[in-house]
């Protein structure tokens, strides 16, 4: 499904614009996280859904339920 789209200027970056089809065709909505993937040698960009939650994103988590529980934890550690 390749189209010929312009590079437009939005403040200090470009942006290209996905055309609706292509949008509905990803599942890709307004606000959503992409991944992007850079290829120099073939000169190509991809764009995906990332990968379900980065490991970093994991323990982040992980150390805000602790905080937040660590007296209930600690009472059924016993």
């Amino acid at each position: 499904m390749a189209s010929l789209q312009k590079a437009i200027k939005v403040g200090s970056s470009v942006a290209v614009v996905i055309p609706k089809k292509s949008l509905k065709a990803l599942g890709i909505k307004a606000g959503m996280q992409l991944a992007l993937d850079v290829d120099e040698k073939n000169q190509r960009v991809v764009v995906s859904h990332p990968a379900p939650l980065a490991d970093t994103e994991i323990l982040d988590w992980s150390n805000r339920f602790i905080k937040r529980y660590r007296k209930a934890l600690e009472a059924l550690a016993k």
